[in-house]
């Protein structure tokens, strides 16, 4: 199959109000997409969860874009389990059936590295997904959207649908939710800092002991990676979005302190939880079947972030 145009495409984007989503569609346009033509629901006027919203909403669209997730850090993961379970199954699994019933020509599905069982070896390959249990604090949430791609390829089988389920690792960049109750790692981290250099703190207290390690893709790289996939790739086989490099938290603090000049100590808080021991992705499937590798170094993508948060944090 050849890559798709995307110049007439009426192009529906879940999620495409939020942090990856204006980046992605920034992506579509600069990829030829009409920017009239792309559809963004937005959760005040149609609840995906029900599935009256899904049919709704695919009506008229030649390719969605599945983005929306309801989703945070390990603190939200351990508080609302059964919230974030139903809502992405729920989100997820009606709007892929609409999707299909409608007619649509392309879904693709933006997956979760949480899918991944919790001792995968490292560097992380996508035919490992299944190969054991997610780490329990985000378990709920990764089988929920794991589930998805266990529907796209069944749809994909019985119905010749074209489903196709991407695996980014955890993003970062400008615009990101740096809420405390639900904010990943670095704006977690950034606002951390910020704050306490706010106050005149001499110390800094993290979660965990610093000893896991995470890979970090920054948010326009993993929208070229989408918008790429949309395009040119057509297969049932999930595939990674990552920069294959990873980092210790200990190491992601200390470089964060630095770039934000706080020189206050690291107090680690080990009655706090880790998640998953550590992170890194295998990322050849993409560079092989449609051309992507991520452009932006971690260090100025992280100086862009925080640049943007101090911009935006008064």
């Amino acid at each position: 199959m050849e890559s798709i145009d995307l110049k007439d495409k009426r192009i529906l984007v879940t999620g495409g109000a939020g942090f990856l989503g204006r980046q992605t569609i920034d992506q579509l346009c600069k990829a030829g997409a009409d920017r009239e033509k792309i559809t963004v629901p937005r959760s005040r006027d149609y609840d995906i969860r029900k599935m009256d919203a899904c049919q709704s909403v695919v009506q008229q669209q030649d390719i969605i874009i599945h983005l929306a997730a309801h989703v945070g850090g390990i603190g939200l993961n351990r508080e609302k389990p059964a919230e974030l379970f139903y809502d992405n199954l729920m989100m997820g699994t009606q709007l892929i059936h609409a999707a299909y019933q409608a007619g649509v020509e392309k879904f693709v599905c933006v997956g979760t590295i949480c899918a991944y069982p919790k001792f995968t070896p490292v560097p992380f390959k996508e035919e490992d997904l299944w190969n054991g249990y997610p780490e329990e604090t985000n378990a709920p949430y990764g089988i929920a959207k794991k589930a998805l791609l266990v529907q796209l390829q069944s749809y994909r089988q019985q119905y010749n649908f074209n489903g196709i389920y991407l695996l980014p690792v955890n993003l970062y960049g400008p615009e990101d939710n740096f809420d405390p109750g639900s904010s990943h790692v670095i704006p977690a981290l950034i606002r951390k800092v910020h704050e306490a250099q706010q106050r005149g703190d001499k110390e800094l207290v993290v979660w965990g002991d610093g000893t896991p390690s995470r890979e970090f893709l920054y948010s326009t790289d993993a929208a070229s990676g989408i918008v790429m996939a949309t395009q040119s790739y057509h297969k049932p086989d999930p595939v990674n979005l990552g920069t294959g490099h990873e980092i210790t938290i200990r190491d992601l603090v200390e470089l964060i302190c630095e770039l934000m000049e706080f020189d206050g100590a690291i107090v680690w808080d080990t009655d706090k939880p880790n998640g998953q021991p550590r992170r890194c992705l295998d990322t050849e499937r993409a560079k092989q079947e449609f051309g992507f590798t991520a452009e932006v170094s971690f260090k100025e993508g992280l100086k862009n972030t925080i640049d943007w948060y101090r911009k935006h944090a008064d």
